[in-house]
């Protein structure tokens, strides 16, 4: 597939464009409804005063049941495929697009592949039932949104009993025990709210709920029964099969003895698999299993499909199946109840984001994005609180001032007090240091500790009561404020009355900051309120690089990583190209030499700007370049910071501890200094840090003198090593493969020590050819397609955020017309002052210059439009 197809496979948003045709086309559509399909429609139109839906809950529903009624539930890749071709219910469409907008004519300026590449990716996708994806940030009401489609399938499946579209039962699963709960809501919403008032008693009165919340509770449906809403999480439903093989013993004790009383409702189950369940909750699991496949006509619904706002999305969307993938247990329901006789109706996922990673997912038929919502003042508005270098204590203590400040005490919210969340990345981190801070912080404003909630998940740290007042926080008898989590909250925490998170370490998982920042955004009472963010420099470097990943208005161009390629056999040229490195060896000794009286520390000129702690305050999610929203407050509270104050005694202590040197020796050296103790004390005690990053490193390199030798060494090395098999196989994109034959045999004779070249990017491709036609170049050898020990050419150098000696191989070994050699790499444009990159870059130009060779880096962008000129200029030792 060419790469423009693919770059639009990517790009293309078709919700949008279905947007256009249903919005161009209403009056259409609704002649093809039923007329309880407009009753209900017009019941929840916005338009009307009593309506209780939300603008983007009601754009939703109009978009199921334009998919279900006007396009009669077919699949996404068919409808686009018609719409594409203007063929079946789009044979007169435009592509106008949203508010009158200059029509689009996407498919009269792309090609016919461009068109494939986007048919490929939907079809690559399908499953054996409808799919579609509604994606609306989170707020802005997706679990009442599911209630309402619900009701009205089964309002529409008892008028029709006999039409396939309509759902007749609901399977509703959630990722976690958290949006279980939340998924109450499908159970306690007042029906009249978004139901025409004469079809809610039957709703009433024939709607069965059953909420699989324990593993050893048993589905209760009648076969062959209608209006079931089965509420459960995947691993309630899936088959669980045997893990692993059992041992002698455990055959011996099961022999001859059945897990179950025969004759009982669970006999006749037993033939679902070879050998008997392991124990009874196992067993329970594959009962509820074969009831739901005895339930007709069934309609599923993922609540949060994201789960991780991405990861988890885009395998259960098909790109990745495993035993335990959610979408894999949606295929066995939907293959299990076609061999009964009756089918799916379709899969409907709600999510919040409709890009996992930057990428569009393709089944989405609807989207409403986070700043559209804040815009709309569906959710709060959002302050984001930054601080430098923040410590547990003055942390939690300047959290805690800001919000008291900000909620003064006796503070409602429709009965509700305002609460703040405490984000910790471990029990043991809650325990001895978030919990202690915040109860010194309370105390400080008379607040009782009792308006503490602790959430971790551990049954020694929180109670059952715990968990219940978790669980009534929207409740006005609730007076928790200060909710202390670990791991918690993250998705499916309807608590509107939450004004605050904190969040200041940096946790295991970067989508955790986006999630727990998102926890307060709820809206509350009718007038927009703010939500307040706490959070390290770092974790606002995370939150905006989440926001751009997940909730971008548009689609950027796509990286190659992730897209398939085909293999491809690598043959080595013989004789295998070598070429002469010299390898440094340093040796390092350690000589003590007597501290010079009077030798000043140079405390007075250090820049304490890195030990200050400061505070800033703008409005809105997104950096004042993208919404021009400015920053409202800067301030020091230095002050808050938590220190520990030196005496003479324990200053001498602390320096001999890391110079390995007698006390009073440490005390005679430190009176010598210009400073003197008292000196030291004086900045020590207002910047703890100078201890450890200026007086013990000072001292130490005045009292002993570090003498280097080099080494050197010369060898030779191959550019690739042979396999036993004669050649690699390499996977690569089609595009990306350069031959020997693509090329004129006089430039294929100076390169190709293999054949083919794979290259990773548009950019390596592009210098390769240029540096090929280059006069002042003799020899091109692409070096950086085999990364895994094949080759012997390669730089060792220490990487920055392990400390580890890591091989490092360049892309790109040159040799000029006049002998001399240049090392190439090609880095993308916002990658040049990774600290990764910088290290590689320091120990490569270490091993060049010994070896009298030349070492550069060429940008990205520069390497597509040619210029790199400046990385042959520089002339290398010969």
């Amino acid at each position: 597939m060419p790469a423009k197809s693919r770059e639009v496979a990517l790009d293309f948003a078709f919700f949008t464009y279905l947007w256009d045709f249903y919005a161009a086309h209403r009056g259409l559509a609704r002649r093809h409804y039923k007329e309880l399909t407009k009753k209900f429609l017009d019941y929840n139109d916005p338009e009307n005063s009593h309506a209780f839906l939300r603008r983007p809950q009601f754009e939703a529903l109009e978009m199921y049941v334009f998919l279900k009624e006007f396009l009669d539930n077919a699949p996404l890749q068919t409808v686009f495929r018609q719409w594409a071709d203007r063929e079946g219910p789009f044979v007169d469409r435009s592509a106008a697009a949203r508010a009158g907008a200059p029509q689009l004519q996407m498919f009269e300026e792309l090609t016919k592949s461009d068109y494939d590449a986007v048919f490929d990716r939907l079809r690559a996708g399908a499953r054996a039932y409808p799919n579609y994806i509604f994606a609306l940030t989170m707020g802005t009401g997706k679990t009442i949104l599911m209630a309402t489609c619900i009701f009205y399938e089964f309002l529409l499946a008892n008028k029709f009993p006999q039409d396939p579209r309509y759902c007749h039962n609901a399977l509703v699963f959630a990722p976690d025990t958290t949006v279980l709960q939340s998924l109450r809501e499908i159970q306690t919403l007042d029906m009249a709210l978004v139901v025409p008032p004469e079809y809610v008693s039957f709703l009433n009165a024939n709607i069965k709920y059953h909420f699989l919340e324990d593993t050893g509770v048993a589905l209760s449906t009648i076969d062959n029964s209608r209006f079931n809403v089965i509420i459960s999480n995947t691993q309630k439903v899936i088959l669980k099969r045997q893990s692993k093989e059992p041992s002698l013993m455990d055959r011996l004790f099961k022999s001859g003895k059945p897990t179950y009383e025969p004759g009982t409702v669970y006999a006749e189950y037993s033939d679902l698999y070879a050998e008997e369940p392991e124990d009874e909750g196992d067993l329970t699991t594959n009962q509820r299993f074969e009831k739901i496949r005895r339930l007709e006509q069934l309609g599923i619904y993922v609540d949060e499909a994201h789960h991780a706002f991405g990861n988890q999305l885009a395998r259960d969307m098909g790109l990745r199946l495993t035993k335990t993938s959610l979408r894999l247990t949606i295929d066995e329901l939907a293959a299990s109840l076609r061999r009964t006789g009756t089918h799916v109706v379709a899969c409907y996922n709600y999510t919040g984001t409709p890009y996992v990673k930057n990428q569009i997912l393709p089944e989405v038929v609807y989207a409403f994005g986070l700043q559209e919502a804040i815009d709309e003042r569906y959710l709060k508005r959002v302050r984001i609180h930054g601080y430098t270098n923040p410590r547990t204590a003055e942390f939690v203590q300047i959290v805690v001032d800001d919000f008291v400040q900000a909620h003064a005490e006796g503070a409602r919210y429709e009965g509700l007090t305002p609460k703040l969340a405490f984000f910790a990345a471990t029990i043991a981190e809650l325990q001895k240091e978030l919990r202690p801070a915040v109860e010194d912080a309370l105390r400080q404003h008379g607040i009782p500790l009792e308006r503490i909630l602790v959430n971790v998940g551990d049954d020694k740290l929180t109670s059952n009561d715990d968990i219940r007042e978790f669980n009534r926080l929207d409740t006005p008898g609730s007076e928790k404020q200060f909710i202390l989590l670990v791991n918690k909250g993250r998705e499916g925490w309807n608590c509107r009355s939450l004004f605050g998170v904190a969040l200041f370490r940096k946790p295991r998982s970067k989508i955790f900051v986006l999630q727990a920042t998102m926890r307060c955004l709820r809206s509350i009472t009718e007038a927009q309120q703010t939500g307040r963010v706490y959070l390290s420099d770092e974790n606002i470097a995370i939150l905006e690089e989440e926001l751009q990943q997940n909730f971008r208005v548009t689609v950027a161009e796509m990286a190659d990583a992730g897209k398939h390629g085909t293999p491809q056999r690598i043959a080595i040229r013989q004789p295998v190209e070598r070429v002469k490195l010299t390898r440094i060896r340093r040796t390092y000794t350690l000589t003590e030499t007597p501290l010079a009286p009077g030798m000043s520390l140079g405390l007075a000129e250090v820049d304490t700007e890195p030990y200050r702690l400061i505070h800033t305050v703008r409005d809105g999610l997104y950096p004042e370049t993208r919404r021009q929203q400015p920053t409202i407050l800067t301030e020091d509270l230095t002050e808050y910071r938590a220190r520990r104050a030196f005496s003479a005694l324990t200053l001498v202590a602390e320096i001999a501890r890391y110079l390995h040197k007698p006390c009073l020796e440490i005390e005679a050296l430190l009176a010598q200094t210009a400073e003197g103790v008292a000196g030291i004390l004086e900045h020590v005690n207002r910047y703890n840090a100078l201890l450890y990053e200026h007086v013990i490193p000072r001292l130490f390199h005045a009292l002993y003198t570090i003498a280097e030798r080099e080494e050197t060494e010369d060898y030779e090395v191959d550019l690739v090593k042979v396999p036993p098999e004669g050649h690699y196989s390499v996977t690569a994109l089609a595009e990306r493969v350069v031959h020997a034959s693509d090329a004129a045999p006089a430039a294929a004779a100076r390169s190709f020590h293999l054949d083919p070249y794979c290259f990773d990017s548009l950019p390596e491709q592009a210098l390769f050819w240029a540096l090929l036609r280059d006069g002042r170049v003799d020899k091109v050898y692409f070096t950086g397609m085999l990364t895994h020990g094949q080759s012997e050419f390669y730089i060792q150098y220490i990487d920055p955020d392990s400390h580890t000696v890591r091989s490092y191989y360049p892309d790109f070994l040159i040799q000029k017309t006049d002998g001399s050699y240049v090392i190439i790499e090609v880095k993308g444009d916002n990658r040049i002052e990774d600290p990764v990159v910088q290290a590689k870059q320091a120990f490569a130009e270490q091993m060049a210059v010994a070896s009298g060779m030349t070492y550069g880096i060429v940008k990205g962008s520069d390497a597509v439009k040619g210029r790199y000129g400046g990385v042959l200029d520089v002339q290398g030792r010969m």
